[in-house]
């Protein structure tokens, strides 16, 4: 190992979406917070030997990159789109990785590709709202929502990530938001996610440049186009009752906006609060709980969710998660 490690030791945390690996590599040091010392994206391989491969490639790359070996790292964290065991590190349903099984232990095989690191394996929002309390100094009580292809979020209650009973807890892009509406494809009709996604900008508003179409629709809202501001306002107003749900089902003190659709940047926050307002202003009690103060946007150059993978991985899968060894903030 080379000089200078840092004395808590240096972890890397792993991003895993569909199209890329995101990874950092990080320094920890007790009693401060850890330090991101490199970053490497690396394109994903599908299906679970490809997803590995993509993984230990990523990771590999990162010790180069600091003069380290894998075997210098204290672990290796994993977050994943899929619904996750955290005991083992066994995933399912992870259809964007195309892993569409179920019980595949992704955390055992890579760690094994790794000469055995300890690998923790996460899902992906709830890593991503570790990383968010963690690198904008929130605290532990918090909502990450992820404005992306879908809609939901992962949730920090106290210190301690909140998962459920079977894995599904922040999964508000499917509660039922228009009686009747349209069909979505859980089975359901008129889904949150059909009305607060990147996706539902996307089918609203067919990119005119090839940029992505939130930045198109928020840059011609604030010219003043008519159809953009249509669709910015009913996209505004479903993530304002995604926002109010979290609050009043969960009452957290903050609610961190992230996902693709966040790259809009600034503009996106202004609007959603607006609509926050707008939506309080009949009901004293939601004034009174001030929903708009709790929002907060994750910059875009902040690895959220890669960070926090590697704060997962504090603890080895391989090892039952206890009241002792479970990762608190």
């Amino acid at each position: 190992m080379p000089d200078g490690a840092p004395r808590g030791g240096w972890s890397v945390g792993l991003d895993i979406g569909g199209t890329k690996v995101l990874g950092v590599l990080l320094a920890s040091t007790p009693g401060a917070a850890p330090v991101v010392h490199g970053s490497v994206r690396v394109p994903t391989r599908r299906g679970h030997d490809g997803v590995v491969a993509s993984a230990a490639e990523a990771v590999e790359a990162l010790c180069a990159q600091a003069g380290l070996t894998v075997d210098d790292l204290t672990g290796v964290g994993a977050g994943v789109p899929g619904v996750v065991e955290p005991l083992t590190g066994a995933v399912s349903h992870a259809v964007n990785l195309g892993i569409d099984g179920t019980d595949v232990p992704l955390g055992e095989l890579l760690r094994e590709r790794l000469g055995g690191v300890p690998v923790g394996v996460e899902n992906d929002l709830n890593a991503a709202a570790l990383g968010a309390a963690e690198l904008l100094g929130l605290g532990g009580d918090l909502a990450y929502l992820a404005l992306g292809t879908g809609v939901a979020a992962g949730l920090l209650l106290d210190g301690r990530l909140r998962r459920g009973h079977l894995g599904a807890a922040g999964e508000i892009g499917h509660v039922p938001y228009v009686a009747d509406g349209p069909a979505c494809p859980c089975g359901q009709r008129g889904c949150l996610e059909l009305y607060a996604s990147g996706s539902a900008i996307d089918a609203a508003w067919p990119s005119r440049t090839g940029r992505p179409a939130p930045a198109e629709v928020f840059e011609a809202a604030a010219a003043g186009d008519r159809e953009a501001l249509a669709v910015q306002g009913r996209f505004v107003d479903a993530v304002a009752a995604a926002v109010r749900m979290l609050v009043l089902t969960c009452d957290v003190e903050h609610v961190v906006l992230g996902g693709g659709v966040a790259e809009v940047g600034a503009p996106l926050l202004e609007e959603v609060a607006a609509a926050v307002r707008r939506q309080a202003e009949g009901s004293a009690f939601l004034r009174s709980l001030h929903v708009a103060e709790r929002l907060s946007l994750v910059p875009r150059e902040l690895q959220v969710a890669a960070v926090g993978a590697a704060l997962a991985a504090r603890r080895s899968p391989v090892s039952p998660v206890t009241p002792e060894n479970q990762v608190v903030l």
